[in-house]
């Protein structure tokens, strides 16, 4: 294995995905007292990164799945799961919950950490598309197995941040309204930054 492409993808990994520890602290938050939250995060974010690293492979070798006008508007997952989570929020109103009390907000699901995970990366498969196409397979290869250890990593570090007391004290009393405007503006940024709808 060639250690310079290694170094590559663990650098061009951290660049692309640094936002998504604060997303992964906030659903595992959200999960904290759930039992199996922890177990859909990580289903969903391997989803989600698999769908983005099999949609830059294939544009990578010509087969585009997405044509490139179409990756802002990924941006539309997150913002309406966003939208979402502030109406439950709002219609759920009921005040600040004891440590003993149950917890008030649904555990995050596999397929919305996928959604999430794979919208707030569809700008990452611009950046994958060039470096997969000049790898080759071989290189294309280690990328990959390189990014989906790099995974793992990313889930650790959002579970440690969510279980740190004075963060999972801040998680439990904001989180239901710190994942809805994380979530809505991860979702403009993307629609705003990728120009769609004339932004």
């Amino acid at each position: 294995m060639n250690l310079g492409i290694v170094g590559q993808a663990i650098g061009l990994f951290a660049v692309t995905n640094i936002d998504d520890i604060l997303v992964l602290a906030l659903f595992f938050g959200q999960g904290a007292g759930h039992p199996g939250a922890a177990r859909s995060i990580a289903i969903g974010q391997y989803l989600g990164f698999a769908a983005i690293l099999g949609a830059a492979g294939a544009a990578a070798f010509g087969a585009t799945f997405l044509p490139e006008s179409a990756i802002p508007y990924l941006g539309l997952v997150p913002l309406l799961l966003g939208l979402r989570a502030a109406w439950a929020a709002w219609t759920d109103r009921t005040g600040i919950q004891d440590d003993d009390s149950e917890p008030a907000q649904d555990p995050p699901r596999a397929l919305e950490v996928a959604g999430v995970t794979f919208a707030n990366g569809g700008d990452n498969i611009g950046v994958y598309v060039p470096v997969f196409a000049t790898a080759g397979i071989g290189g294309m290869s280690v990328y990959t197995v390189v990014f989906l250890v790099l995974v793992a990593v990313w889930l650790a570090a959002g579970r440690y941040f969510a279980t740190r007391p004075i963060v999972a004290r801040a998680l439990s009393r904001w989180g239901h309204i710190l994942m809805p405007v994380v979530l809505v503006g991860i979702g403009l940024a993307i629609l705003i930054e990728g120009g769609a709808f004339g932004l």
